[in-house]
């Protein structure tokens, strides 16, 4: 029985992270750090990656994408570039938190950050009672006594794409819920006249 080939997005941050995976094996993982045009290099990033694997879309048996918290705009453009891959291949979808992709590899209390600006960080804690949910908080206000793995802490074990797909491959099976994006905060922009369109469950 071969190892599930798994495809994983990321755009959650100022970068295109892509990675694909067969079990334990990396056969390609790319992040290229980018502020901007991130809906228009995904895929084309992906695509790439797949040719370095020698692995064809339809062989893939799941998709895995980060769903933040992070950049609001780049979560939305990874999380519909992978539910509109798996419809198309007629495979599951898994989102991955941020948080779950910076623990990966690490035991013990730990607080998982993700940069927020303006001296926050959107934050998790694991093995600890403190921050049991995800949440905005001021970086001062983190526990000292409690490592923190992230934005002003220790780097992670894996790269982010990477810890998505292994993620994925783990959970892939039981999964039946569409990825949506994870937003502990309001965009920044001022909201459009027109409604913008809704990612539906």
């Amino acid at each position: 029985m071969r190892a599930p080939l798994i495809l994983a997005l990321d755009t959650a941050a100022a970068h295109c992270a892509v990675a694909v995976i067969a079990g334990d094996d990396v056969l390609a993982s790319r992040q290229e750090p980018m502020a901007k045009g991130q809906a228009e290099r995904l895929l084309v990033l992906a695509e790439e990656l797949l040719a370095e694997a020698g692995v064809q879309m339809h062989q893939l048996d799941a998709i895995g994408v980060g769903i933040g918290p992070g950049n609001f705009t780049g979560i939305r453009i990874a999380v519909s570039a992978a539910r509109g891959l798996a419809l198309a291949l007629n495979i599951p979808a898994v989102g991955v938190s941020a948080f779950d992709a910076l623990r990966l590899g690490s035991h013990g209390p730990a607080i998982c950050t993700v940069d927020a600006r303006r001296e926050t960080v959107f934050a998790q804690g694991y093995e600890t009672d403190t921050l049991a949910s995800p949440a905005l908080v001021h970086f001062a206000d983190l526990p000292s006594d409690v490592p923190v793995i992230g934005a002003n802490g220790a780097n992670p074990s894996l790269p982010v794409a990477v810890a998505i797909a292994r993620i994925t491959a783990t959970r892939f099976a039981q999964t039946t819920d569409a990825p949506a994006p994870l937003y502990l905060r309001a965009a920044d922009a001022a909201p459009a006249r027109d409604a913008p369109p809704q990612i539906v469950p």
